[in-house]
């Protein structure tokens, strides 16, 4: 029993001086960080091209103002500080990558789901991979809408050239002898469900 534990004693020993010798590095063994492995083909610092680029935000921030944007005929709320453009028969309002455009056009009768099925092929002879999801008549606080649900692709960014994948809403108001398109755009996900109830409640022919 004594000799067992001399034997056992010197193999401590020798352990201890070799340990001694090689210094601190051989006691512990190195952690290589995750940040220094690198894709294989792919330069350090540069995007990988074969990667999914997932969906951009598209939410309208739960702070944002809506003010009044008033004509001779309609008045309708839009996001405050959101960016004008004067069409030729209408006007949008675009921040990023979310836009509301309303147009007018002549109108003998309102708008039904029937002749919305027309504007359907219209908007699919148009382009932009359009998928319709639903046709439906709406009851807004401006009086009934004709309502249509689908997605497009947006035209490519001029800088980019990218394409972003776009949920829209297309209402068709009719009211003295014309008929308002409000069209509300944005980011596929995007949760703008309360921004663009409020945009469409507050159509009001004036």
């Amino acid at each position: 029993m004594v000799k067992k534990l001399y034997i056992t004693a010197g193999l401590l020993a020798g352990l201890v001086s070799v340990t001694a010798c090689s210094g601190t590095q051989a006691a512990l063994t190195p952690t290589v960080p995750v940040t220094s492995v690198s894709t294989v083909g792919t330069p350090a610092g540069e995007p990988d091209p074969n990667a999914t680029e997932s969906s951009p935000p598209g939410d309208i921030p739960d702070n944002t103002a809506f003010v009044p944007y008033r004509t001779k005929l309609y008045e309708i709320k839009v996001p405050e500080g959101w960016a004008r453009t004067d069409l030729p028969a209408g006007t949008s309002f675009t921040d990023k990558l979310n836009s509301v455009k309303i147009e007018l056009r002549p109108a003998a009768s309102a708008p039904t789901a029937e002749t919305a099925k027309q504007e359907v092929r219209a908007l699919q002879s148009a382009g932009g991979n359009f998928t319709l999801k639903k046709i439906e008549t709406v009851g807004r606080k401006g009086g009934q809408a004709v309502r249509l649900v689908y997605q497009v692709d947006s035209p490519p960014n001029p800088v980019t050239g990218k394409v972003i994948r776009d949920d829209a809403e297309r209402y068709e108001f009719s009211g003295n002898g014309q008929e308002a398109v409000l069209t509300l755009s944005g980011p596929a996900g995007s949760d703008n469900v309360d921004p663009w109830r409020l945009v469409s409640d507050s159509f009001t022919w004036l």
